[in-house]
């Protein structure tokens, strides 16, 4: 992997928040620049990778009371610098960060590639827990 540099960035310009989105085709992310400068502003943490030239080249943030729940929101790497472990590196940020909250959820999408991802990383898919009673809901714009 070529050298990256991996930080926790306090505010990353709109510019590049939407060249990233759009790299990895997340438009309705990239349609509102507005909103989503201040979704990234107002999570509780953000980690970002850049390039040797400082391009963003990826970027993970999470929402968290810091207690007991932590919601990995986006993980996000430009197409070129996938499957080079950068996703990795931005989750295992993520959750060495938040290692002492109870919960560590996110949502995903059903593409198999993602859910092997996440599931390398130590991430359950709710689906196969079957003799753990939980349920998991979601309430969002466009589902019916």
């Amino acid at each position: 992997m070529e050298q990256l540099d991996f930080s926790d960035e306090e505010v990353v310009p709109i510019k590049e928040l939407v060249d990233l989105y759009e790299s990895v085709g997340w438009m309705r992310y990239a349609a509102d620049p507005d909103g989503l400068a201040r979704a990234v502003d107002r999570s509780t943490y953000v980690v970002t990778a850049r390039d040797a030239e400082g391009q963003l080249v990826g970027l993970a943030r999470v929402l968290s009371d810091d207690v007991s729940i932590m919601y990995l929101q986006d993980v996000l790497v430009r197409p070129s610098h996938q499957r080079k472990g950068v996703g990795a590196i931005l989750v295992q940020r993520c959750l060495s960060t938040y290692d002492h909250v109870h919960q560590k959820v996110l949502l995903t999408d059903d593409e198999p590639r993602q859910l092997a991802f996440y599931e390398s990383l130590g991430y359950r898919n709710l689906n196969d827990l079957g003799a753990v009673a939980i349920n998991g809901f979601i309430q969002m714009h466009g589902l019916s």
